[in-house]
C-alpha cells in the first residue's frame, strides 16, 4: 500500500525500518502518514476553482462547439452500447490508466457516467496522473437525457 501511495503522490519510496536482520523475521512498518497527508494537502489546494465541472447542459453544448473536446464515457461497454452522448468515446473506469494514449493533454477532455460517481473517481485519478485539461458533467447522461438531448447507441 505504502509503495501505491508513494507512486500516486509522486513520493519518495521511504526506506523501511527492519526490526531484525534475521531473514525469517523481517518487520517492515513505515510510518508514512505524514508525507502522504502532505501530498493530499498539496493535491487538494492546488484544485482550480473551475476543476470539477462543466455544469449543464448548455455550458457543455458551449464547450463542444467553441473547444472541440473529448467526450469520455466512463461507464461499462454495455451500458454505452444503451445509449450515450453523442461523439463520446467508451474508455470504462477500470480501464482508464491503460488508455491514456487516447487521452489528449492538448484539448479538452469532459468524463461522464450514469450518475457521476465514476465520472468524480476518474477526474481524481486523471488530476492526479497530471491532466490539468480534464472536466466533469455532472448532470451525466442522466441529466443530458432528461433535458431531451439526443443519445446515440
Amino acid at each position: 500500500m505504502t509503495l501505491i501511495l508513494c507512486v500516486v503522490f509522486g513520493l519518495a519510496v521511504p526506506q523501511m525500518a527492519l526490526a531484525s536482520q534475521s531473514a525469517d523475521s523481517v518487520d517492515v512498518s513505515v510510518d508514512v502518514s505524514v508525507d502522504v497527508s502532505e501530498a493530499i494537502d498539496d493535491f487538494l489546494t492546488t484544485i482550480p476553482a473551475d476543476y470539477y465541472k462543466t455544469g449543464d447542459i448548455q455550458a457543455l453544448k458551449q464547450v463542444i462547439s467553441r473547444d472541440n473536446p473529448l467526450i469520455v464515457d466512463v461507464r461499462e461497454p454495455s451500458e454505452y452500447a444503451a445509449g450515450h452522448i453523442p461523439h463520446a468515446i467508451n474508455i470504462p473506469l477500470r480501464r482508464l490508466s491503460q488508455n491514456l494514449s487516447q487521452i489528449p493533454k492538448n484539448r479538452p477532455v469532459i468524463l461522464y457516467c450514469s450518475s457521476g460517481y465514476r465520472t468524480a473517481i476518474g477526474l481524481t485519478s486523471l488530476q492526479l496522473l497530471g491532466y490539468d485539461n480534464v472536466k466533469s458533467f455532472p448532470p451525466s447522461l442522466a441529466g443530458w437525457k432528461a433535458a431531451g438531448e439526443p443519445v446515440e447507441s
